[in-house]
């Protein structure tokens, strides 16, 4: 799996384990009242974590190559993986502890009970996000502009941690996903400037 991985590949490697470390460290002091709970936040920091990384190497596509040995899409989809599957158990836990499917049900009550509970219709943007990547052969004209609704997916996500987050009142984890945040979007905005041309 390591073969042909540089000592910077390494390096960039070492940096995400050891931010997914520092965040579970922080975590971890923060007590839970039950498994529920614990499950439903340690995946939902876990797959916001993953699908942010996925997000930020997608303008590096050589770059990913040359200091990894491995297609850029092999590792882009190892974070995507783990990041949709955290994305998946935690409203599904979540439901399972309230009984409630309507968890899955975007509110549309109110414009702050939106935002609060954004996590909801990024739940499906997610899916809708990962179809067109596996359509993506029979629709080449419009899978890249239906997958990038993962951007739209993680705005939905920082602010519903944001308002309602348990995790988000302690300011280690905060300040982290806040620059992974803004990272992303950095990259999204990078990526754009790749396809005009306008940056190498």
């Amino acid at each position: 799996m390591f073969e042909g991985v540089t000592k910077k590949g390494y390096g960039f490697l070492g940096v995400i384990l050891g931010l997914y470390a520092a965040i579970i460290i922080l975590f971890l002091t923060i007590p839970s009242p039950n498994t529920y709970n614990f499950l439903v936040r340690f995946f939902a920091l876990t797959g916001f974590y993953c699908i942010a990384i996925a997000t930020l190497m997608t303008p590096f596509v050589k770059e990913i190559y040359k200091e990894f040995g491995k297609p850029f899409m092999k590792i882009h989809h190892i974070f995507a993986a783990i990041g949709i599957t955290g994305a998946t158990l935690h409203p599904v836990i979540f439901a399972i502890q309230v009984s409630d499917i309507a968890v899955f049900l975007p509110d549309i009550s109110s414009w702050i009970a939106f935002w609060e509970l954004a996590g909801r219709p990024a739940f499906i943007l997610v899916y809708i996000a990962v179809g067109a990547a596996i359509l993506q052969r029979k629709i080449p004209k419009y899978w890249r502009a239906i997958h990038s609704m993962m951007y739209v997916v993680l705005i939905f996500v920082y602010f519903h941690a944001y308002l309602i987050g348990t995790d988000f009142d302690n300011l280690g984890i905060l300040i982290i996903f806040t620059i992974l945040f803004f990272a992303s979007m950095g990259a999204f905005v990078f990526k754009r400037l790749q396809k005009m041309d306008i940056i190498s």
